[in-house]
């Protein structure tokens, strides 16, 4: 088949770093040729290196939405998940 959606959840846990590089390349060549990935991921570098768009969630609920650069410094983000 060939879907314009692709869901992976938490794809690095538990993966050596070899294969998830292997893996990312394969998710950068998809999302490059028009698919949709979501990905559900707690390993921000993975998140901040491949995402085009950050969605936050925080109990539930979103708390922010925009790209990475933006997301890395959103107040409430860095609140939310160091207590700052």
């Amino acid at each position: 088949t060939d879907p314009e959606l692709i869901l992976l959840d938490e794809p690095a846990a538990g993966v050596n770093r070899t294969l998830l590089n292997d893996l990312l390349d394969a998710v950068r060549q998809l999302r490059d040729r028009g698919k949709t990935v979501l990905l559900v991921e707690h390993d921000m570098k993975v998140v901040m290196g491949l995402c085009e768009t950050v969605f936050v969630l925080d109990h539930g609920e979103k708390l922010a939405e925009g790209p990475p650069g933006v997301i890395q410094t959103d107040e409430r983000v860095i609140e939310a998940y160091f207590g700052r």
